[in-house]
């Protein structure tokens, strides 16, 4: 387990120490709790790999066969 420091206005110590109290825990463990959550947050990255899953999963079929030949593809474009 890792210690870290984290220089506040007294004012702020003060109030933290009497809230913490009020909830009968420590400065401390409120820290501890935020980081834990906090860095148990998606970062940007997990995001985007989560969501290219998710639209790959979604995609149920795909066969490249069912593609239009060059020639449709054209007269595609004729058509417009």
């Amino acid at each position: 387990m890792k210690n870290i420091t984290v220089t506040v206005d007294d004012n702020v110590h003060r109030r933290a120490r009497v809230r913490a109290a009020e909830l009968d825990t420590s400065v401390s463990a409120v820290v501890r709790e935020f980081l834990v959550r906090w860095s148990g947050e998606e970062t940007e990255f997990e995001r985007r790999k989560r969501l290219q899953t998710e639209t790959l999963n979604q995609i149920e079929t795909f066969r490249a066969g069912d593609r239009l030949s060059r020639d449709d593809v054209h007269r595609r474009v004729l058509l417009r």
